[in-house]
Formats: structure tokens, C-alpha cells, sequence
């Protein structure tokens, strides 16, 4: 798939009752209309890249480990919140941690006790 936003919309919306509702010109990715996963499409600078919730100490320690793939997002990122460019070469296994991680950061507990238990099955 050559497409990084329609790679990055598959590991999304694979998770349990994730949407994708369009705000700001750009694909938001959504539990329960609360954005856990945002797309920057040229909207901010002139790269591709998205924008999820991370845990504290994070977003400073992929900057710093290497800056050519992440960032610190405007609006969000004194939040903690990490950028990931998607205009460079991808690790989309760690880039579906980082989206999962944000997922779990912002979905109910209970969905996410009910999505673990279901899993482990």
C-alpha cells in the first residue's frame, strides 16, 4: 500500500469502535467522538504526518531519538501529544503502538476492559 494515510485509516479503524469523522479539513480518528488520531495533511507545514496522545516522557524522547520522523505538534504538543511524519520511511509497527497507546489513553475503561477480555478469550 503506497498511501501512508490509507495505511495509517486501516490501523485506526481496526480498533474496537473507532470512526473517522472529517474536522479541519483532515481525517480525525475517533472512540466515542473523542480523537485519539489526527492527520496533517500539508495543513500546518508542507508534510504528511499524524498527531497522537502519548504518555508522559514520550513525545520528548522520540523527538529527541530521532527528529527527521517525529515532532512536537503545534496546539497539542504541550499536551504531550507526538507527531509522526509520514512523508519519510515509516515503522508501521511502532506507529501502530504509538496509535494504539493513544486509543487506550483516551477510550473508556470499560471498553477497554471488555476489549482486553475478549482478546485474551
Amino acid at each position: 500500500m503506497d498511501d501512508p494515510i490509507e495505511r495509517l485509516r486501516e490501523i485506526c479503524l481496526a480498533l474496537t469502535e473507532a470512526t473517522e469523522k472529517e474536522a479541519w479539513g483532515e481525517p480525525t480518528f475517533r472512540i466515542r467522538d473523542k480523537i485519539f488520531a489526527q492527520v496533517s495533511n500539508n495543513h500546518h507545514d508542507d508534510r504528511v504526518a499524524v498527531w497522537c496522545k502519548a504518555p508522559a516522557g514520550v513525545q520528548e524522547m522520540l523527538v529527541k531519538g530521532d527528529p527527521t520522523r517525529s515532532f512536537r505538534p503545534p496546539y497539542v504538543g504541550h499536551k504531550g501529544w507526538i507527531g509522526v511524519y509520514l512523508d519519510v520511511e515509516v515503522d508501521w509497527d511502532e506507529l501502530a503502538d504509538i496509535v494504539e497507546e493513544s486509543y487506550r489513553m483516551t477510550a473508556p475503561k470499560r471498553l477497554l476492559a471488555e476489549r482486553d477480555a475478549a482478546r485474551a478469550g
